[in-house]
């Protein structure tokens, strides 16, 4: 609670600051806010107490905005919670709080607690990332998660300040490509090493029928080879790895060509550049499978 809300109920301000005593049954998180209870500070707890000290109409966004609208294949919040508050007030964070005036605060979502909506907390959040693979896991959950899309992500990053936006538009470029994971981005950055011509991302593969065969992660369209990114790591779920076999059993008995390369194996770049060189190669010598593909649209 808030101290000055404590002594509108009755309290002196004598009383809590002896309460707030080192072994007392309180504990001050920030100026003018405490904590009733002396219990280890959680990160509910001092998202709570940013909100408090930032004042009326602040808004969570960033890293802890995303794992509150249920974001998990982020970075896990950590260090000062970065609420957003109007432009006009002047707030420090007292080391808990990144408090970042605005003059386009967003409306809270509705909800328990005040967040930012996904596309501005994941922009928030990707400004501030440093490590590219990072900025990919936030922007290409939400879209993968279809929280928000592309282009919401593109107005959201032209709306706002052009500091630290430097990969998150690179990132949102390979995004607007169909790269849907970090997984994904490293293997458009081998495809792009290879000089082979470039591939679809999630294109949605038909067979003669017009029956929906698969999406695999990349496709060759002129010589009708997938390539797919192996791992339950850049899956949201054990049925999510399931549903990849299936798929790729179903690409193989129409006559595709299907690569199969684990994340980590990206991380070698020369050794993963030849053998997709190598699978292409191999992919021309036979007739393209009768397939039609649909760019990710």
């Amino acid at each position: 609670m808030r101290v000055d809300h404590l002594v509108a109920l009755g309290l002196t301000r004598s009383t809590i600051a002896h309460r707030c005593r080192p072994g007392g049954p309180w504990r001050r998180l920030a100026p003018g806010v405490v904590k009733l209870e002396n219990g280890p500070v959680t990160r509910s707890d001092r998202r709570r107490a940013a909100l408090l000290h930032a004042g009326a109409r602040a808004v969570l966004t960033g890293l802890d905005a995303l794992e509150l609208h249920g974001m998990e294949r982020m970075p896990a919040p950590a260090g000062p919670v970065h609420v957003l508050v109007p432009g006009g007030r002047r707030r420090g964070g007292a080391g808990l709080a990144l408090v970042e005036r605005t003059h386009h605060l967003p409306l809270a979502v509705p909800g328990r607690w005040p967040l930012a909506p996904v596309a501005r907390a994941a922009l928030d959040a990707a400004r501030r990332l440093v490590v590219r693979d990072e900025v990919r896991a936030v922007l290409a959950e939400v879209v993968q998660r279809e929280r928000c899309s592309p282009a919401e992500l593109n107005a959201e990053l032209e709306l706002g300040s052009g500091r630290g936006a430097r990969l998150a538009r690179e990132v949102l470029a390979e995004i607007g490509d169909g790269v849907r994971s970090a997984a994904e981005a490293n293997a458009r950055e081998v495809a792009l090493s290879s000089g082979l011509p470039a591939p679809w991302w999630n294109a949605r593969l038909y067979d003669r029928t017009g029956r929906f065969i698969a999406m695999p992660d990349a496709w060759f369209d002129d010589v009708g080879l997938a390539w797919e990114i192996d791992s339950r790591e850049f899956h949201l779920s054990p049925a999510d790895h399931e549903r990849t076999l299936a798929r790729r059993s179903a690409m193989t008995a129409e006559g595709i060509v299907v690569l199969h390369t684990l994340p980590s194996g990206l991380r070698h770049r020369r050794d993963a550049v030849d053998e997709l060189r190598r699978t292409y190669a191999s992919a021309t010598r036979r007739p393209r499978p009768d397939v039609v593909a649909v760019p990710t649209g």
